[in-house]
This record gives C-alpha cells, sequence and structure tokens, in this order.
C-alpha cells in the first residue's frame, strides 16, 4: 500500500505540474490573440463580439466536455457531432406531435445519455476499436433520428417548427439574462464549468476518472470500476451533446442535421489545445475551457479577417501540432507510449 500511495503521490504531483504549464500556455495564446485582434480589427473587443464570441464559446464548451472527460481516460468520443445533429432534428419533431417543450428536452437528454451509455460500453469492450465504434453508435443514431422524422416527410435532415420563445431567449444571441444583453446559456455553461471543476478534484468520481486514466492497475486496486467509469463519462458526453442540439435549435431557430458536424474536429482540438492528454490521467475540464475561449477567439480573428472556412481550418491545424509537440515532451506520455 506503501508503494501504492508514493505512485499516487507522483501522479498527482506531474498532473498538478502539467496542468499549471498548459494553463500558462492557454492564457498565453488567449492574450496573444486577443491583442492580435485588438490591432487587426475595428471593434474586435466591442461588447457585441465579446457576447457573440461568449455564445459560440458556450456551444462548444458544453459538447467538449464529454470529449474531455474521455480523453482523460484515454478514449476519444466521435458520436459527439451525430448526437448533436440528431437532437437538433429530433426535438423540434417531438414538439410537432404536440409533446410539451420541457418533456422534450428531457427525453432527448436522457435519449443522449442512453446513447453514450451504450457507446461507453461497446467501446471499453472493443478497445481497440473503440474510436470506429463511437464513430458507428453516432451513425446508427443519427440515421435512425433521421427516419423517425422522414416519415410523413421528404426532408428527414431538416426539421421545421415553432422554436419555443424561452428557448429562442437561451440560447439566440439577443437573448437576455436578467435584462442583461448576455444569452442564459453562457451563464449556464458557467455553472457547469465549476460544478465540473469541482467534482473533478473534489469527489470519489472525478478522481476515479483520473486514477483510471493514470494507471488501470493502481485504479484497479483501489476497488475502482473501471467499466463504470467509461460508461458514466461517455453517457455524461452523449447527454451534453444532446443538451447542445437543443440548444443550437435556439440559436439558429431551425432543425438541421448537419449542424454538429463541425464539432467533430472542434472538441478534439479544444481539448488539445488546453493540453488534456489525449492518452488519459492529465489535464481537465478548466484547461479544455481554455482551449474554447483560444478557438473561439481565434475563429473571431480569422473571421473578421476575411479568411474562408478552410483557411481557418488549416490555421487552427497548424496550432495543433506544436501544442502536441510541446505536451508530449511530458513524461508522462512517454511513459505511456
Amino acid at each position: 500500500m506503501t508503494l501504492l500511495a508514493t505512485e499516487q503521490t507522483m501522479s498527482q504531483t506531474g498532473r498538478s505540474v502539467k496542468l499549471q504549464r498548459s494553463i500558462v500556455i492557454g492564457f498565453g495564446l488567449l492574450a496573444a490573440l486577443l491583442v492580435l485582434g485588438t490591432i487587426l480589427v475595428p471593434g474586435f473587443i466591442s461588447p457585441r463580439n465579446a457576447r457573440s464570441i461568449l455564445l459560440l464559446a458556450a456551444f462548444l464548451g458544453l459538447a467538449s466536455l464529454g470529449q474531455t472527460l474521455c480523453a482523460m481516460v484515454g478514449a476519444l468520443d466521435l458520436s459527439i457531432p451525430y448526437v448533436i445533429g440528431g437532437a437538433n432534428i429530433l426535438f423540434p419533431s417531438l414538439l410537432v406531435t404536440g409533446m410539451p417543450a420541457w418533456l422534450a428536452v428531457i427525453v432527448v437528454v436522457i435519449l443522449g445519455a442512453a446513447i453514450g451509455v451504450a457507446n461507453g460500453f461497446l467501446s471499453f469492450r472493443l478497445q481497440g476499436q473503440a474510436l470506429i465504434m463511437s464513430l458507428g453508435v453516432g451513425f446508427a443514431f443519427v440515421g435512425a433520428v433521421q427516419l423517425y422524422t422522414s416519415i410523413g416527410s421528404d426532408y428527414g435532415g431538416t426539421v421545421f417548427a415553432p422554436v419555443p420563445n424561452w428557448l429562442r431567449n437561451f440560447a439566440a444571441f439577443n437573448g437576455k439574462t436578467f435584462g442583461l444583453s448576455l444569452p442564459p446559456v453562457v451563464l449556464v455553461w458557467l455553472l457547469i464549468t465549476l460544478a465540473t471543476i469541482w467534482a473533478l478534484y473534489n469527489t470519489w468520481f472525478g478522481r476515479s476518472i483520473y486514477a483510471v486514466g493514470g494507471s488501470r492497475t493502481a485504479a484497479a486496486r483501489l476497488g475502482i470500476s473501471e467499466t463504470k467509469v467509461w460508461t458514466s463519462i461517455h453517457g455524461i458526453s452523449g447527454a451534453m451533446s444532446a443538451l447542445t442540439g437543443v440548444l443550437l435549435l435556439g440559436f439558429s431557430g431551425g432543425g438541421f442535421v448537419g449542424v454538429g458536424d463541425p464539432y467533430l474536429f472542434t472538441t478534439v482540438a479544444a481539448v488539445v489545445i488546453g493540453g488534456t492528454s489525449l492518452l488519459g490521467g492529465a489535464g481537465g475540464y478548466g484547461a479544455t475551457v481554455l482551449g474554447v475561449l483560444v478557438l473561439t477567439v481565434m475563429t473571431s480573428l480569422l473571421v473578421g479577417l476575411g479568411l474562408s472556412f478552410a483557411a481557418q481550418q488549416a490555421i487552427v491545424g497548424l496550432l495543433i501540432v506544436p501544442m502536441v509537440a510541446v505536451y508530449a515532451r511530458t513524461p508522462h506520455i512517454r511513459n505511456q507510449i
């Protein structure tokens, strides 16, 4: 037990150093982007642009929460964009049937969680093919939703239904929170962020995630069920993805199955830029929030400079390569490889 305790202490110390390093790098990138934006783009730091950045960051941040937890145990959830797209058209289709909006939200989020649990269980059992498994689950879900929504319609990928006013206010650019010109989704993201960060460091479940990601042998000796951890975090990922899909309906005003496509790349990018190891055991959601802000501010800057979507992707890709190179120099990743 003494040796095991020593290993845990060393692991926690390594995680702390790496997290501090990633936070410093993240804040440095964010500050540099803000300075560049102020210099190169007129009105970049205006309240209107700041509100836009926070709104878009909230959507990406909510979708990236599950991806962060999965990465912390050495997994990646590639079903996220498909659950987002499926939820985005399933929710309005349920409204069309006469289901109350509050109940439709609960149904969609629970369904997303169930898909995530199934995804986590299957991925854990077939870890050698976990990425393909999560991709297949995502395809199956969005395909099934499209079949359901296409019954009696020729447009299975697009659903038109009146969006509840409360949802428009909750997630639209002109939404207000207690009279302030700030969409409520931003405040909700802040509260979820604080709760997640607290839970990761102060609950048995949070410590179990770090334990499984850091050393499966040590986690097993502590009596931690790796299966339960995998299924739980994938369930959270599915629920958050479904919630993001519902909220995006309030932002766009219409259901579209492809609305989640950009999140396949950006959720992973946010995790990497934040410094969470894709091999597990290091990082956290606070670092991912920094990655989300860096990505969103960078996108706003590139749009302000008039760059195309393809150019934006190229630049973000060029950013990820050196970030991975920097984080990969830590002993934790080298030892796992």
